[in-house]
């Protein structure tokens, strides 16, 4: 359980999914977390939501669907692929699509090739364009063999750097990392990391890039403006291609959700308020 939503799981097209189900409206939303990340990133956020159904959808091949992604393409488009077929088996018309990350990269690819599915976007800190994988990742992909040996003790101190320098509030970093990387040690560790960006590939997001400046829905786009992950210039970029005002949290880092769920909630409540 997460504060109080069940947690579900169906299996969608010869792949088992899961995710977590909240709230209550006859709009749905659907948050969509990144790496290395689970469900959990949205926790401070969701109790934050009105209005709506809350779907919080884990990508498969992460968090506690670890096992599932084995022998499966689990990159970005990929994802999208399986959520717009989740939304079907659920018979969920339009959501609200809010994407962190790579979920902000899903989001945005959904979006761009089912418009009719998406009756909003939201977008905080989120991959788009070719500012992805960052460089720290790249340099991981370089190096495959010596990353899947990684002995658990060494992957537990990079999954907490990364984590650490991705807040700007210490505690809730130390929680992030207890929360997100107990799915590695109990699915694979590093063998697992190293599965999950082996996949990713910015054409993903390159290949419809075009597409979202033709999006008309209400989008909002919040940024944690100090982030080293995901620089603030791509969130303006999203933001003007979504004719909207991008919103800077000026202290915020990478993990917005985490650090500062009251305005990402306001944004997205302000979007389900206006979708249609």
């Amino acid at each position: 359980m997460q504060n109080g939503a069940n947690s579900e799981h169906a299996e969608v097209d010869g792949t088992w999914q899961h995710w977590y189900e909240s709230g209550e409206g006859e709009k749905d939303v659907i948050l969509i977390h990144g790496i290395p990340t689970t469900p959990h990133l949205w926790r401070y956020v969701v109790p934050r939501l009105r209005g709506a159904k809350v779907h919080n959808w884990e990508m498969v091949g992460f968090g506690d669907s670890i096992p599932e992604g084995e022998g499966r393409d689990i990159g970005v488009a990929r994802q999208a692929v399986h959520l717009h077929a989740w939304m079907d088996h659920m018979g969920i018309e339009r959501a609200v699509l809010a994407g962190h990350d790579l979920g902000g990269g899903v989001a945005q690819i959904l979006a761009a090739r089912h418009p009719e599915r998406c009756s909003g976007l939201f977008l905080t800190n989120s991959i788009g364009y070719d500012s992805w994988p960052i460089p720290s990742v790249d340099a991981m992909r370089a190096m495959r063999p010596l990353v899947r040996r990684t002995p658990e003790t060494l992957f537990r101190r990079v999954h907490a750097t990364f984590i650490r320098r991705g807040h700007d509030d210490a505690d809730r970093a130390k929680e992030s990392h207890r929360i997100h990387f107990r799915p590695y040690h109990e699915h694979g560790g590093a063998e697992a990391f190293a599965h999950q960006i082996d996949d990713l590939d910015t054409d993903d997001t390159l290949a419809v890039q075009h597409r979202i400046p033709r999006l008309d829905v209400p989008a909002r786009v919040v940024w944690g403006a100090a982030d080293r992950y995901q620089k603030v210039a791509y969130g303006e970029r999203l933001a003007a291609d979504l004719g909207v005002i991008l919103e800077r949290i000026e202290e915020g880092r990478h993990f917005t959700p985490e650090d500062h769920p009251e305005p990402v909630a306001a944004a997205i409540n302000d979007i389900v308020a206006r979708a249609f």
